[in-house]
């Protein structure tokens, strides 16, 4: 599925939808899943809901279920040619992006 052309609010009820789904495909309760990630039962409700959760709780529940690899490729950066290697390599000290010279 292209969650590209989607509100950011469809893609997190998405997510929400399939983190249930996996949770229950593995038989697990909420209650299980809060406790093998040190959070609380509610904590994961509302991550199930799309409520406010932090992105640290979502990452110890991707562990619990098994899925913390997938996280991998977010935000990894796109090589796919030797310039784009290079200029990775030269910008990795960088913390700020160049401005962009203003049309005044």
């Amino acid at each position: 599925m292209d969650l590209g052309f989607k509100k950011p609010e469809e893609i997190v009820k998405i997510l929400c939808e399939r983190l249930r789904k996996e949770r229950l495909s593995q038989e697990m309760s909420q209650g299980d899943v809060a406790a093998r990630a040190g959070l609380s039962t509610n904590t994961v409700s509302n991550l199930e809901a799309g409520r406010g959760v932090g992105f640290e709780n979502i990452i110890r529940v991707a562990r619990v279920l098994g899925r913390a690899n997938e996280l991998d490729d977010l935000f990894s950066p796109r090589l796919t040619s030797l310039s784009d290697i290079q200029r990775y390599e030269e910008n990795a000290h960088r913390h700020r992006a160049k401005r962009k010279p203003s049309n005044d």
